[in-house]
């Protein structure tokens, strides 16, 4: 797929409009500006609330949406795979290995592996979790999204020879691990709690019974 958009000469979208300022630059730019808005929408969030997510819940969520967005980049600077547009047969000086041969060099610069720009997308995936145990409705949406900004930040980069495809998908994986462990987790924290208020009820009812 890498070779639909270049030849020996290098990617002709490296440096074009469309791929580099609108969806390069352009996607960093709304990722910082949903994730400032988020913010400011859970801090108006009342600490109690029937229908939704509560203040807590908000922020426990977009801290799991800083973390995605930080797993990803720590592990491309540990990573020997370089992008596509340092092939030598785009006209750079590495020559294409898997991203599992851990033992091998490549002779690029490295750290092209998982898609850290995709994660300005993926990172939000957050949200469906946030939102799947109140509104499932809203929880799909957010998925929907996420996964259609997340192509398409992934097609801009494939075609400016930042990335390959599957790149973008193993940011997706990695986002979605990161957010499954937390609502896991966030169901077992939450147990507990669950099971007293159930049993102080049960001992209310008896006691307005008497």
């Amino acid at each position: 797929m890498t070779r639909w958009f270049a030849d020996a000469h290098g990617f002709a979208s490296r440096d074009s409009a469309w791929a580099s300022t609108l969806l390069h630059n352009g996607g960093r730019w709304l990722a910082w500006t949903m994730a400032l808005a988020l913010f400011a929408v859970a801090l108006r969030t009342p600490s109690r609330v029937l229908d939704g997510p509560s203040r807590a819940e908000r922020l426990a969520w977009l801290g799991v949406t800083l973390l995605c967005a930080l797993a990803v980049p720590s592990i491309k600077h540990y990573s020997a795979t370089s992008c596509p547009w340092d092939l030598a047969e785009f006209g750079g000086t590495a020559h294409y290995l898997s991203h599992w041969s851990l033992d091998r060099f490549d002779g690029g610069r490295g750290h092209c592996f998982p898609s850290g720009h995709a994660v300005a997308a993926f990172a939000f995936l957050s949200m469906y979790f946030q939102w799947r145990g109140h509104d499932p409705m809203r929880a799909r949406a957010w998925l929907f999204a996420v996964l259609a900004a997340g192509l398409l930040l992934g097609i801009g980069q494939l075609a400016r020879g930042a990335h390959y495809p599957s790149h973008t998908f193993w940011s997706a994986g990695v986002c979605w691990a990161i957010c499954l462990g937390a609502d896991r987790l966030s169901q077992r924290l939450r147990a507990p709690r669950l099971q007293s208020s159930s049993g102080y009820l049960a001992v209310r009812r008896r006691l307005i019974g008497w």
